[in-house]
């Protein structure tokens, strides 16, 4: 019986996060700033929701931070993302593995 209640709780918080903003923002946003600044806010949550699981996804922060520059890197030169996300992760693997023998 507890599930059903969570599952509640869940569904209204989601509802009610998503609803706030409609009711509060009833006429087009006019402000410029405003504006700019909800525009870089889903860039800005998604970075700091990913630069610290990849420095923390290897244990060594030194392969972490290889594979994030070889990924910024190919990122950078307009590769397909599978291009980047497998060449950053090969770096990454292959620099953990050189920090192991040593």
């Amino acid at each position: 019986m507890s599930i059903v209640i969570y599952i509640a709780v869940m569904a209204g918080v989601t509802y009610i996060i998503r609803m706030v903003p409609f009711t509060m923002f009833r006429e087009k946003i006019k402000s410029r700033f405003l504006k700019s600044f909800l525009y870089y806010i889903p860039y800005a949550v998604l970075s700091a929701m990913t630069i610290p699981a990849i420095f923390f996804a290897t244990g060594s922060v030194i392969s972490a931070a290889v594979g994030a520059a070889a990924a910024m890197i190919l990122a950078y030169f307009g590769l397909p993302l599978i291009v980047v996300a497998l060449s950053a992760s090969a770096a990454a693997y292959i620099t953990g593995l050189i920090i192991s023998l040593m």
